[in-house]
């Protein structure tokens, strides 16, 4: 069953108020393989990237210490 529109606007709400938005571009053919790899992983290619900058951030800050 569809969400209604009240349903819609509710969560876009939520969306905006709790979250921010990045836009990434990669070279064609990446995404597939992103998408690929995310699934390999049992995970969605947002939280696949999350996890990517995260352990990122944490890598970097330890080697700058």
């Amino acid at each position: 069953m569809p969400a209604s529109k009240a349903q819609q606007k509710a969560v876009a709400k939520y969306m905006k108020e709790n979250y921010d938005e990045l836009k990434i571009r990669v070279p064609k053919g990446d995404k597939e393989k992103i998408k690929a790899h995310a699934k390999n992983k049992g995970e969605s290619v947002n939280g696949f990237i999350q996890r990517a900058i995260k352990q990122t951030m944490e890598d970097d800050s330890y080697e700058t210490k």
